[in-house]
């Protein structure tokens, strides 16, 4: 039969039954538990992702979402994985609050960063091709004290910057006054030289 144009989305529901039957398990029992490209996709974060009680490990990208929903029930989740979504802002994060240790929300409609500081144990957050444009979004991220690697490739404040690939760039240099704690910006170590330029540039912005 030929797909007709308006195919029911999928509900999470039913992508974590296909999810069993693919992989002979029990969801609520796995570890890892992988939901992305979905077919038709999945539009809506619902309540069943609650029955995931073990996972540490949770995919949802590729498919339609268009806003974070409750994470409630998820206890052990580190690792959340929303890119290539419709996603517009971070929310209802705050049942992961105390277990997401990483964020992969890459290819979404991102614009700021508020709500981030609700996940203090964040050491990896990759944003690519969102919709940042102003460096002051960054300082929210400035209370993650485990915030280790960041990825900002793509966005209007990194594709409008000069050569933001270069060590000891402006651009580079803008991050790291906000995030001095990153070891890693845009999938490029960052090293000492960088470092010490960042706290030489607050420490005269402060001096002014």
């Amino acid at each position: 039969g030929r797909a007709t144009p308006a195919a029911m989305p999928t509900t999470v529901k039913d992508a974590i039954k296909k999810f069993e039957t693919t992989n002979e398990c029990v969801a609520a029992e796995a570890e890892k538990v992988l939901l992305y490209g979905t077919e038709p996709p999945i539009e809506k974060m619902d309540n069943s992702l609650a029955t995931l009680k073990k996972c540490v490990q949770l995919s949802l990208s590729t498919n339609n979402i268009e806003k974070i929903g409750s994470l409630a029930g998820l206890e052990c989740l580190k690792i959340l994985s929303l890119g290539k979504n419709q996603i517009k802002k971070l929310e209802n994060l705050d049942g992961v609050a105390a277990t997401l240790e990483e964020l992969w929300i890459s290819y979404n409609l991102i614009e700021r960063l508020t709500n981030i500081d609700k996940l203090p144990n964040l050491r990896v957050l990759y944003m690519s091709n969102n919709k940042i444009e102003n460096f002051k979004e960054l300082d929210k991220l400035a209370p993650l004290a485990n915030l280790a690697e960041l990825l900002l490739v793509g966005n209007p404040l990194y594709t409008s910057a000069e050569k933001p690939e270069e060590l000891g760039c402006e651009y580079r240099i803008e991050v790291l006054k906000r995030v001095p704690q990153l070891v890693k910006l845009d999938g490029i170590p960052v090293d000492v030289d960088e470092r010490e330029a960042a706290k030489k540039a607050l420490e005269e912005a402060s001096a002014e």
